[in-house]
C-alpha cells in the first residue's frame, strides 16, 4: 500500500472534530472541494469508508472510529516534534490571533511590531473584525474573546478588564449641549451604537448599562466606524477608553459613569502547549500589563 499522506490524516481529523466538510475546510484554510478530494483519496488508500453523510453532517463509521484513535496519537506525536523543533531552531510557523476589532486595531497594533521583530521566522495573522474565529474548531490558535466560553475543548483565562465611557466631539457638544445625566441622552441627542441584530456578543449591548431603553439613531457593526462617526460630530456613543481617550477632539460625557467589560484568552486544549501558542499568550499578558492604565484608567 502507498504510504499515507500526513496532510490527508489532518483532513480526516478536522472532519471528525467538526462533523462538517465546510467547517473543517475553514479550520484548515482549505477549499471544501480540495478537502473532500483528500478525504476520498484517504478512503481509497485504506479501502474503507470513514464517514457516513447524515442530515447533521459527517458521522464516523466504525472503521472511522478505529482510525480516529490512531490518528489522534499521530497528531500528538507531531505536536511534540513541533515543540522540540521550535526550541532547537527558534520559533517559526504560523500564528493566527482572533481578537475584537477595537482591541486588535487600536491596542495590540501598538505592541505587535516589537513582537514581530523579535520573532522574524514567525508568520503572524491578526484577525481583528466583528466576530471571533473559534479555537475549538481550530480556526485560530488563540482568540481574545469578550466572555468565557461555556463549552468546548478549550482552555481559557481572564486577560484583562477594560473600561468604557460615553464620548462626544467638542463640535457636537457646542451644538447640542452637554448631557448632565445618562437619562438626558433620551431627549434631544443623537446616539451612535451597534446594530442590535448584528451583535456578535451580548457584552456589546452598552447603552442599557447607562440608562435603560436608550436607542441609537446611527448604528454600525464596526467600533472603528462608530469612533469615526463620534469624532465627526454625528452623535454621542460608548467607546472603550483605550480608544476614546486617544481622540484629541473627544470629550467624556457623564464622566462619573463608566462600565466594565473583560477580555478572555481562549486556546484549544490540544494546542495550548505549542511553543508559539505559549509565547503568544505570554506576549498578550505582557501587552495588558504594559497598557494597564490605558485599558483601566484610574
Amino acid at each position: 500500500m502507498q504510504d499515507l499522506n500526513w496532510n490527508d490524516i489532518r483532513v480526516f481529523l478536522a472532519v471528525a472534530e467538526a462533523s462538517q466538510i465546510g467547517r473543517a475546510a475553514r479550520a484548515l484554510r482549505l477549499d471544501p472541494t480540495t478537502l473532500g478530494r483528500r478525504l476520498r483519496r484517504l478512503e481509497r488508500q485504506l479501502e474503507i469508508t470513514l464517514f457516513e453523510r447524515t442530515r447533521e453532517g459527517q458521522t464516523l463509521t466504525e472503521a472511522g472510529e478505529s482510525l480516529l484513535a490512531k490518528a489522534e496519537a499521530m497528531a500528538q506525536a507531531a505536536r511534540t516534534i513541533d515543540a522540540v523543533q521550535s526550541r532547537q531552531t527558534g520559533l517559526g510557523g504560523n500564528l493566527r490571533l482572533s481578537v475584537s476589532e477595537g482591541f486588535g486595531s487600536q491596542f495590540l497594533t501598538l505592541y505587535l511590531p516589537d513582537f514581530a521583530r523579535a520573532h522574524p521566522n514567525l508568520s503572524i495573522e491578526l484577525v481583528a473584525n466583528s466576530g471571533f474565529l473559534s479555537p475549538s474548531k481550530r480556526e485560530a490558535d488563540i482568540a481574545v474573546m469578550l466572555s468565557r466560553p461555556k463549552a468546548g475543548p478549550v482552555i481559557c483565562r481572564k486577560l484583562s478588564d477594560y473600561s468604557l465611557m460615553l464620548y462626544a466631539s467638542r463640535r457636537y457638544l457646542a451644538a447640542y449641549g452637554m448631557p448632565q445625566r445618562p437619562r438626558d441622552l433620551a431627549q434631544g441627542h443623537t446616539l451612535v451604537s451597534y446594530i442590535p441584530d448584528l451583535l456578535y456578543a451580548p457584552e456589546l449591548n452598552y447603552l442599557d448599562d447607562f440608562h435603560a431603553g436608550l436607542t441609537a439613531h446611527i448604528r454600525s457593526s464596526s467600533i472603528n466606524a462608530q469612533n469615526r462617526l463620534i469624532e465627526e460630530g454625528v452623535g454621542i456613543g460608548v467607546l472603550p477608553r483605550f480608544i476614546g481617550d486617544r481622540g484629541a477632539d473627544l470629550v467624556p460625557v457623564c464622566p462619573d459613569r463608566s462600565i466594565r467589560r473583560s477580555f478572555w484568552i481562549v486556546t484549544h486544549r490540544d494546542t495550548q502547549n505549542l511553543a508559539r501558542v505559549r509565547l503568544a499568550k505570554e506576549w498578550l499578558l505582557d501587552c495588558v500589563r504594559t497598557g494597564r492604565r490605558v485599558l483601566m484608567p484610574d
